[in-house]
């Protein structure tokens, strides 16, 4: 990671606006398509949890703001990409375990796979030093509106939250609807909308995309 001078960014403007803002962390809610992206959790016997953060991670690595993270009053600049998931502790609590991205979806799947059952079972929080984390916080046994998640000052990493998906009778189309929150400094909304339409073309092409 780099300490940069935000003058020399795209995020100069923003960066003068909003890094001494009380409250800037700005959510948007969407509801997106996932009807192949269901199909194929099924039939590979993969975790849609962990296909959604592939998504993620996929769309996060091709836009170049989500390397940029506001860390108290500075800009710093990443060269990889991770997501974090919260898990479900065998003592009742949760922890959250940060995932790095991979393209390769099976290795992605392994490092899901092996880095939440090692916080399941420690029931400590596992975190990736040098990466840029889009963190996801899901409920999937609940059916949600939305999020608006509280800024604490401490944690300005991009997170988005969802709850259970929704497949209505007769209809052919799965929907979830997902509340993604951002820092303003490091993102507008319209950086912000281009990425939740890219998760959701990922949703629906991943089983074309990937083996």
């Amino acid at each position: 990671m780099l300490v940069i001078d935000p003058t020399t960014t795209d995020r100069a403007m923003s960066y003068e606006l909003f890094i001494n803002a009380p409250m800037p962390m700005v959510t948007i809610h969407k509801t997106i398509e996932i009807t192949k992206l269901v199909r194929f959790s099924k039939r590979k016997k993969l975790k849609l949890n962990m296909l959604l953060n592939y998504c993620i991670g996929f769309v996060a690595s091709q836009i170049k703001e989500f390397k940029l993270i506001p860390v108290e009053k500075k800009l710093v600049q990443y060269d990889r990409i991770g997501v974090s998931v919260i898990v479900d502790n065998k003592e009742g609590g949760i922890n959250s375990c940060s995932i790095p991205f991979s393209e390769d979806l099976q290795k992605f799947n392994e490092d899901y796979l092996s880095l939440t059952n090692k916080v399941r079972e420690s029931c400590e929080n596992y975190d990736l030093d040098d990466y840029a984390i889009v963190g996801s916080s899901s409920l999937p046994e609940f059916k949600i509106d939305g999020v608006c998640n509280m800024y604490s000052g401490m944690f300005n990493n991009p997170l988005l939250c969802w709850g259970g998906y929704d497949h209505k009778f007769l209809s052919p189309k799965t929907t979830l609807k997902v509340s993604f929150q951002f820092h303003h400094v490091q993102m507008d909304g319209r950086q912000a909308c281009v990425f939740l339409e890219g998760v959701e073309r990922c949703a629906n092409s991943i089983s074309i995309n990937t083996k």
